[in-house]
């Protein structure tokens, strides 16, 4: 079997095993996994309305995918991308309605989504300079870290940021006219194509750049990397910086695309849908838009699924899950045929 069946088949086999896992599931629910699986379908791709909603729904998670293949590739676990989200998220929701009266519309998208960019890669300083100068595991500080970011994000809705008109905590709204523009007369904003852009310019950065080449010797082998005269420390946080950075910007685009305020206790959590994406894509930056849109139609198909035959809402979250259960347990089997290969 060729190298590129092999890993379609390592790619393929944890998605089939998650939906046929989700089946049983669904049918102990008491709803029709094949009725279910087929709303899903319809809603999020065979609808104008539907396709819309799924395309929208790609900008924040090939953001935040972009920046996980920077952190993963270069062997850093950034896992604090929720909170770096949705701090940027807040303060571009703040800004724009204070800015786009004084300085027009078109440079109040472009300084809040470099000020949401900033802001995501300052949230990340703390956990790179503990990491590059005290090895401090970084699983443990970007979680706190997201922890804290998202009742940050809270605390600034509710007191300065919360717009005076509401009664509901929230930040004044950018209206419609002046967020992101539409194309072709949709819903589809241009933050997707920026999004793709991005993504694929992630790509190319990681796999044809000295840059992302010395990224990747540093997760492959920081020793060897410290001995090739690399300064691991300085990459270290260059990584982190353009991880949340990019985890940054994906806040700012949702609301400047879409939502043009934020509420409180309002989190998405795309941080966590977005793992198993990179992960399914080997991170590679092209086979995650694939993925992403995928799951973008399980995400606005199962919304209205949900809604319509009485399945829980987190079920989506349930397969999410599955997914990283059988995609562990498929690289655990293939790690152990290899070996036995060699051996």
């Amino acid at each position: 079997m060729s190298r590129v069946a092999a890993g379609v088949l390592r790619t393929l086999i944890p998605i089939a095993l998650a939906l046929g896992a989700g089946a049983l599931v669904l049918l102990a629910l008491g709803a029709d996994p094949i009725d279910y699986y087929a709303f899903v379908l319809r809603r999020g791709l065979l609808t104008w309305s539907g396709l819309q909603e799924t395309i929208t729904k790609l900008a924040p998670l090939l953001l935040i995918s972009a920046g996980l293949i920077v952190a993963f590739r270069a062997g850093i676990w950034n896992l604090g991308v929720d909170g770096q989200f949705l701090l940027a998220a807040v303060v571009t929701a703040a800004l724009g309605p204070a800015l786009v009266g004084a300085i027009g519309r078109y440079p109040t998208l472009i300084v809040c989504a470099l000020a949401g960019a900033a802001v995501g890669a300052a949230w990340s300083l703390l956990p790179a300079i503990l990491k590059a100068r005290y090895g401090l595991n970084e699983i443990i500080t970007t979680l706190m870290m997201s922890f804290l970011g998202t009742s940050l994000a809270n605390v600034l809705i509710k007191l300065p940021f919360k717009d005076p008109a509401t009664t509901v905590p929230q930040t004044e709204t950018l209206l419609v006219p002046d967020r992101l523009p539409r194309l072709f007369d949709s819903t589809i904003h241009a933050g997707v194509v920026l999004a793709v852009i991005v993504i694929l310019l992630v790509h190319l950065l990681m796999t044809r750049t000295a840059f992302g080449l010395r990224l990747q010797v540093v997760g492959a082998n920081p020793r060897a990397a410290v001995h090739a005269g690399l300064n691991v420390g300085r990459l270290t946080i260059a990584t982190f910086a353009l991880s949340a950075g990019l985890a940054g910007l994906g806040g700012a685009v949702e609301i400047l695309g879409v939502w043009g305020t934020v509420r409180a206790d309002w989190n998405p959590k795309f941080g966590l849908l977005a793992i198993p994406l990179v992960f399914l894509a080997r991170f590679n930056g092209i086979a995650v838009i694939g993925f992403v849109f995928f799951f973008a139609v399980l995400l606005i198909g199962g919304e209205s699924a949900s809604r319509r035959m009485g399945v829980p809402t987190f079920f989506i979250l349930v397969l999410v899950g599955l997914l990283l259960v059988f995609l562990a347990l498929v690289e655990y089997l293939d790690h152990r045929r290899r070996e036995r290969t060699k051996s």
